[in-house]
């Protein structure tokens, strides 16, 4: 039944994905909005749906560990793992919008989690918590970045004109389908992946990091290698940008909003080797000059992923 699972949820995970590509596209070029907008927003929301479901039912439950790992992993894998194959299949270009803004931003938000996790070595407080209060700023934080998204879409000049009209209907049609696609098969892939790594004796910051994380990221993978397939880069890169940013301030910030989540040993290392995924990106924009992520550094990034994961389940 587990295998099932796995399957369906990823058929339904691809499927998702070529709706959702298409039907964001068509939009953004009947608007005039660029790609890149779409990506940071309605593409990036869209397909961090199951790592909201996932965090909140965790918590929930108790199981704090897999709530916060999930969101750490997630945005772990999404810039090494999912990043890294879509530079492969296509080189992706970055535009400077994304260079100075939106990357640093995904950056600071790691940097928040990493203060407002550590209330012992910072505050000399009894425990690790991200608590209520943190959920709020992290909210804020979203609301502005949602603010500064809908100032740059006034650029009307670079949609892409490559992507066919199609009725409205159709559009909107194909992002609906698209985003439940993503939800349920990450949702029934997620929950296999679980009972499979329970019975296997894995622990919950482990499945968090590593099984939930990828299972609720595949959305994003699906989605980011499907648009660097078609030529669509804004797309590919504006959803792992954006996706890592919403992962943070809203659906962290909204189950610590819930419940607030105590921070477990090993978050420290999480939080670091997400912030190292973070750089790495900020720093491959850079390389030779060119703001291009290159199929040699996507081959370093998964390169980088695997090797981790390998540590985190040796040293378990």
């Amino acid at each position: 039944m587990n295998i099932l699972l796995l399957i369906g949820g990823l058929a339904a995970i691809i499927y998702g994905a070529n709706l959702l590509v298409d039907g964001a596209s068509a939009i953004a070029k009947r608007f005039r909005i660029s790609d890149l907008v779409i990506g940071l927003t309605i593409v990036s929301i869209g397909t961090s749906m199951p790592e909201l479901t996932i965090s909140v039912l965790s918590a929930l439950k108790g199981n704090t560990d897999i709530a916060v790992g999930n969101i750490l992993g997630s945005n772990t894998a999404n810039i090494l793992l999912i990043l890294g194959l879509s530079a492969i299949v296509y080189p992706l270009m970055v535009q400077s919008n994304t260079q100075y803004k939106e990357i640093p931003l995904g950056i600071l938000a790691v940097l928040l989690i990493g203060v407002m996790g550590n209330d012992i070595f910072i505050d000399k407080g009894t425990e690790n918590v991200i608590s209520r209060v943190d959920g709020i700023v992290l909210l804020c934080f979203f609301i502005i970045f949602m603010f500064y998204t809908f100032q740059i879409a006034t650029n009307r000049d670079a949609a892409d004109e490559q992507i066919e009209f199609q009725p409205m209907w159709k559009s909107i049609s194909f992002l609906a389908l698209g985003v439940a696609g993503l939800y349920f098969g990450g949702k029934y892939f997620v929950e296999g992946a679980v009972k499979i790594a329970q019975s296997l004796g894995m622990s919950d910051s482990l499945i968090g990091f590593t099984i939930v994380a990828v299972g609720t990221s595949l959305p994003e993978m699906a989605t980011s290698i499907v648009a660097a397939y078609k030529k669509n880069p804004d797309i590919a890169v504006g959803n792992i940008v954006g996706s890592n940013i919403v992962n943070i301030f809203m659906i962290l910030g909204i189950t610590a909003v819930i419940k607030p989540l105590p921070i477990g040993p090993t978050a420290n290392m999480d939080i670091a080797i997400t912030m190292l995924a973070s750089l790495l990106l900020f720093g491959s924009t850079y390389a030779l000059g060119k703001r291009e992520i290159r199929r040699s550094e996507g081959i370093i990034f998964v390169l980088i992923y695997v090797i981790y994961l390998t540590y985190l389940i040796i040293n378990q």
